[in-house]
């Protein structure tokens, strides 16, 4: 059985960040990125349902609130 030299040169490991920031730059030249108009279409139409569900869960919130006040309260 051999045994590994005392003197042996032990390799660094090569940066992997040069080409990660490389991989990361050529992946991102293949995306299809939305059109402006598409852009704000689809940004309106996430705050108008994140504004109406608010409301819808409010409404619920006050309704249920109320209930449970007259069940159990009584007032």
């Amino acid at each position: 059985m051999k045994q590994k030299s005392s003197t042996a040169v032990k390799k660094k490991p090569q940066s992997a960040k040069p080409n990660f920031f490389v991989d990361i730059i050529s992946e991102m030249k293949k995306v299809t990125w939305l059109s402006r108009h598409e852009l704000m279409y689809l940004t309106g139409l996430v705050i108008l349902v994140t504004v109406v569900m608010a409301l819808l869960l409010g409404v619920l919130d006050f309704g249920f609130t109320k209930l449970v006040n007259e069940v159990f309260i009584g007032s």
